[in-house]
């Protein structure tokens, strides 16, 4: 294990490279990306189903009957159903939230997708979201997949984020840069 990552960081990848695997070499590797974002969905919404699967004490028989009854309503794939019952019965359901997120970055890599943070003082229309993103995208050979926010401090202009790479054109970075030069002055 690296001496940088958490158990419940390096249990979760694991865990998520196997069902990737599973998934792909099944076939299956859409469905369950589609089905484990409605499940994310619905856990992010539901804090009661949040704690019921966080929640130790919860016997596996309780969770395993939870589990089924979701994998029926939400027609969840075998593979993505027997998944959740492996978590239940290793007792490792509580890492869920860490094993959706690492899953989907992992689906994302496959296609070629890059996350980049981009921080906006007012909303932007979805389609200067997909203009700057093609642009970006063009620019840089690769998709880039927004995690989009608004910051009405930033008082104008952009911040984005793209790994170790930062662009700050707001006008608060520029205040700040001025201040700094007064007060060097």
């Amino acid at each position: 294990m690296s001496a940088n990552k958490s158990f419940s960081t390096e249990t979760s990848e694991r865990y998520s490279r196997a069902l990737f695997e599973v998934a792909k070499e099944s076939g299956d590797l859409e469905k369950v990306e589609t089905d484990i974002k409605g499940f994310k969905s619905l856990l992010e919404n539901s804090p009661e189903l949040k704690n019921f699967f966080g929640n130790p004490t919860q016997s596996i028989y309780n969770q395993n009957n939870v589990n089924n009854l979701l994998s029926e309503k939400l027609s969840f794939s075998k593979n993505l159903k027997n998944f959740f019952s492996l978590l239940i019965e290793k007792r490792r359901i509580f890492f869920i939230s860490k094993i959706i997120d690492s899953f989907l970055k992992l689906c994302s890599r496959k296609r070629g997708e890059v996350k980049a943070s981009l921080v906006s003082s007012k909303e932007l229309s979805d389609s200067e979201l997909e203009s700057i993103s093609k642009d970006l995208s063009s620019s840089m050979g690769s998709i880039i997949k927004f995690d989009y926010k608004i910051d009405e401090e930033l008082i104008g202009g952009l911040k984005l984020q793209l790994g170790s790479f930062m662009i700050d054109t707001s006008i608060k970075n520029k205040l700040k840069k001025f201040e700094q030069q007064m007060i060097e002055n």
